[in-house]
């Protein structure tokens, strides 16, 4: 398919199944914590899922890979990001499959179906506002909570998400306390975690967490998984993340 791009653009092989993205190369591109949480989403086959912040739609066009889900909608507030991610979706093919929606979260009962989504996955702006100089930049808004705060991410999953549905969550292990006060505030009982450390002499700086709408309590904590090795490679766990090419639940 001719997909036109804008003079800061590239195209991106995501080496999964022929699949492609378009990035802009001023704006925020995609790291290795999209990659994670759609390898950690659990997504049944003819799953309808939601993915929140989604920027460029890395996540939603790896579900789309990975699984047998039948809709999965992305939303993103910042309009020309949402067209980016739209030709993304165009240049794969999956518009039967991936849609995404210019909306903002904070009024998503507007947009999509309330309590309609089997998975709804979410890799938020991880940093507070302080220190902010330009609250309009792309990449300010992609890691900075301007437009949306931890509180507005896990509210807006919590009414996507169906009774006994999933939502999956990277973010810092700093604001772990408030994810699970939030998610339980919510209606969203945390059921595993997983902490992501740079090598195995290093603290966490990511985790990865799945929650259960209105699931019992019993947490479980997962095996830690490691990004790099004592030679500075990526780990065997992590080369087999993005080798994975099967995240789906028959």
């Amino acid at each position: 398919m001719d997909i036109q791009l804008k003079e800061t653009e590239r195209i991106d092989d995501l080496q999964l199944k022929g699949l492609k993205l378009i990035q802009d190369t001023n704006g925020f591109c995609f790291g290795i914590d999209a990659v994670l949480l759609a390898n950690f989403a659990k997504v049944k086959r003819g799953a309808n899922v939601a993915d929140l912040g989604t920027g460029t739609g890395i996540i939603p066009i790896l579900i789309a890979g990975k699984s047998e889900a039948k809709k999965i909608v992305g939303v993103e507030i910042q309009e020309e990001v949402y067209e980016m991610a739209t030709r993304s979706v165009k240049l794969n093919n999956l518009e039967d499959r991936v849609q995404i929606v210019n909306a903002d979260i904070k009024t998503i009962d507007q947009e999509l179906e309330v309590h309609g989504y089997h998975v709804v996955t979410s890799n938020p702006p991880y940093m507070h506002m302080d220190g902010i100089k330009n609250p309009n930049d792309k990449k300010a808004i992609s890691r900075h909570e301007v437009k949306c705060n931890l509180e507005d991410v896990i509210k807006a999953a919590s009414r996507l998400t169906m009774p006994k549905g999933k939502f999956f969550m990277i973010h810092r292990p700093t604001r772990l306390v408030d994810i699970i006060t939030l998610g339980r505030k919510y209606r969203l009982e945390p059921k595993q975690l997983q902490f992501i450390h740079p090598r195995a002499n290093k603290a966490p700086n990511l985790v990865l967490v799945e929650f259960v709408k209105d699931g019992r309590p019993e947490l479980k904590i997962l095996d830690p998984l490691y990004v790099y090795g004592e030679d500075g490679n990526y780990t065997e766990e992590l080369r087999a993340v993005y080798a994975n090419e099967d995240i789906g639940e028959n």
